[in-house]
């Protein structure tokens, strides 16, 4: 049976380069964006789109109602640092949403459905070394327990329902195509833009806030490895650690500057980013991933600043 799968909120970090993935794996007509947003450009031009809004399930009754979709990847929400200046919002938007697509899916019989978590939902006394698949979780943000909150429901409705749910808790994500979205980790995406546009960058993290991280190239592989994965070797129905590398700011400028001698960090006072980014993981162990679906990262920080570079240097024409 040919897949027919629904990327909802393709708009964003992770949908713009996933539904393009996608299209290249299954075929531009199988596989259908939608936003509650216009597209970019690239995902209006190259396959179907559709306007959603997670939070009117009349609209995502019709959607699932007309594709029949035989994979859904719900990317919608509010991330960390705008949720807090929106913490109502974010919680209906990211609870709500995700509930609205696991009923449809189960309604409709969707075979599989992804949801991203984040390593948002550890808090202040998770351990912050090598952080374990299981352990103490107490987010103090609403992104993290409102995704805390989410993996409870995926893993509830695996076992009530039989829905084939399938989630990764993502580190922080670094890519060159997209905007970041409004998190914590995206001082690591904005110190490349200023680094090439002005020489220099005032980081809103201190110099040696350690964060797990990953390329944007090895995120997109990790999630199509999981979704491939025969259903028997997934042993985790809330959602997956997953690592890639772990640095700090001065780290990654520091490989900058091996690239642009002349490149100069400094730091802010006081950020409310801060205390989200101390909360956090310093590193992560993602060993059930490892276990399950082979899970493997090809991204260092020397690759990962050299393709940074390089690939915005050329989209800014520069």
């Amino acid at each position: 049976m040919s897949e027919k799968i629904l990327v909802i909120g393709a708009n964003g970090q992770i949908g713009t380069e996933l539904v393009t993935a996608l299209r290249n794996q299954y075929g531009a007509e199988q596989v259908i964006a939608s936003d509650i947003n216009n597209p970019a450009y690239a995902i209006r031009n190259s396959g179907p789109f559709e306007f959603a809004n997670v939070l009117d399930k009349e609209n995502l009754h019709h959607l699932f109602h007309k594709h029949q979709p035989t994979q859904v990847y719900l990317l919608a929400a509010i991330l960390s640092a705008t949720g807090e200046q929106k913490p109502k919002l974010a919680w209906d938007l990211n609870m709500n949403g995700l509930i609205h697509v696991l009923d449809l899916a189960v309604e409709f019989g969707t075979a599989k459905v992804f949801w991203p978590s984040s390593i948002a939902v550890f808090g202040p006394n998770s351990p912050k070394q090598n952080t374990p698949q299981y352990c103490i979780m107490d987010p103090n943000t609403v992104y993290g327990f409102s995704k805390l909150a989410g993996e409870r429901w995926c893993e509830y409705y695996h076992a009530k329902h039989g829905l084939d749910v399938r989630s990764i808790r993502y580190p922080g994500i670094i890519s060159w195509k997209a905007a970041p979205g409004g998190g914590t980790t995206d001082y690591a995406i904005h110190i490349f833009y200023e680094a090439l546009k002005t020489g220099t960058y005032q980081s809103f993290l201190s110099a040696n806030t350690m964060l797990p991280m990953m390329y944007m190239y090895d995120a997109i592989r990790a999630t199509l490895s999981l979704m491939e994965a025969p259903a028997e070797n997934i042993s985790i129905r809330s959602s997956y650690n997953l690592a890639g590398m772990s640095f700090t700011p001065a780290q990654l400028a520091e490989q900058i500057k091996q690239q642009m001698p002349d490149f100069s960090i400094s730091y802010a006072d006081h950020d409310p980013r801060q205390a989200i980014a101390d909360s956090w993981p310093q590193s992560i162990d993602d060993s059930q991933a490892k276990t399950d679906w082979n899970w493997q990262p090809e991204y260092d920080l020397k690759r990962l600043t050299e393709e940074m570079l390089k690939n915005l240097k050329n989209s800014l024409n520069l």
